[in-house]
């Protein structure tokens, strides 16, 4: 992960960047406490840890706070371009998220897909992306 502190300059549901540990001279290690305001009325706070970094291939991160568990980037060549996939396979750790959590789990997908198509958007006006389908 690169530029992370710069996420808020651009990526509109990142609220603020705060690094914590720099980690080895492949980022591995890094830690960032990052606070994200959501589409719904909520924002959320977690740290971010890379536990593996290898730029042309895969980058993964370690959350823990609000959201707990793995975040993984795969990137590969396609048709000359770099399909970029982002998995993440979190929990949440608040207790009304938990409790609602059977209820709400529609809402919070909608969100998490507002958040990532506010940042894919704006991202993609400074590089060549095409429309993920």
């Amino acid at each position: 992960m690169r530029a992370v502190e710069d996420w808020p300059a651009w990526w509109p549901s990142v609220r603020r960047v705060e690094p914590v540990a720099a980690g080895d001279r492949d980022g591995v290690g890094a830690v960032y406490r990052l606070t994200w305001q959501t589409a719904l009325p909520y924002t959320l706070a977690l740290a971010t840890e890379v536990t593996a970094n290898d730029p042309v291939r895969r980058i993964e991160v370690r959350a823990r706070g609000d959201v707990e568990g793995t975040g993984t980037w795969t990137l590969r060549p396609k048709a000359g371009t770099t399909l970029v996939r982002y998995c993440w396979r979190v929990g949440v750790t608040r207790a009304w998220m938990r409790v609602g959590l059977p209820l709400l789990r529609p809402a919070f997908a909608w969100n998490h897909g507002k958040v990532m198509e506010a940042g894919r958007f704006v991202l993609g006006q400074h590089v060549a992306v095409a429309p993920s389908g």
